[in-house]
């Protein structure tokens, strides 16, 4: 779908946009996004595209990105404002678009959620999600090397398991957890037969 130059602009635009370690996070998502669609039948070009912009607005501190979104007319909701973590991805779905001349909704979408996942998810957006967490740099998460072997075999096992090592992992810090990814955990939940998994904040 995109030229190789198109990926490389991007790139080059990345590189002057953020620090050294987000840039090397974004290529390894980009990467890992490319290597996941040719897994399971995806667009290879849309995947790495997505990847590498995934984080475009990280660069802002939150309070920030409120700004920029109140003064794009961009609305967040309570349970986003208590969640300013996620906020990032949503700027960036608006910066994709609008700065970034991407005009790809499931390119845009992928942004727009790789933090919180939601029901529904298209496969480059689950793929872009699950890259998020699994590339290269990445080494924190215990479940991690079943995890980077899962995601090429099971999108949707995988979204389920990392869904709910984060809301696990999120709860046990005490931290506010968006309604989004609830909504995700109990979605790929249901889907595989797990029951509703409840447990919101």
């Amino acid at each position: 779908m995109y030229r190789i130059e198109e990926i490389q602009l991007l790139r080059r635009i990345m590189s002057e946009k953020l620090d050294p370690r987000r840039y090397e996070h974004s290529l390894g998502v980009s990467f890992t996004a490319a290597a996941l669609a040719m897994a399971h039948g995806a667009d290879i070009s849309q995947a790495e595209m997505a990847g590498m912009v995934h984080d475009c607005a990280k660069r802002f501190p939150p309070s920030v990105l409120v700004e920029k979104c109140r003064r794009h007319g961009i609305v967040l909701s309570e349970d986003q404002l208590r969640s300013p973590a996620v906020i990032h991805a949503i700027y960036g779905a608006y910066l994709t678009e609008k700065k970034y001349g991407i005009s790809d909704r499931d390119v845009i979408n992928a942004v727009r959620y790789h933090t919180t996942g939601r029901p529904g998810m298209s496969k480059l957006e689950k793929i872009v999600y699950v890259a998020d967490y699994i590339e290269p740099q990445r080494s924190l998460a215990q479940i991690l090397p079943e995890m980077r072997r899962l995601a090429f075999s099971d999108l949707d096992e995988c979204m389920y398991r990392i869904l709910k090592d984060t809301v696990a992992f999120l709860k046990g810090k005490k931290s506010y957890i968006a309604r989004d990814t609830f909504d995700a955990l109990d979605y790929f939940s249901n889907l595989l037969g797990y029951g509703e998994e409840n447990g919101k904040n």
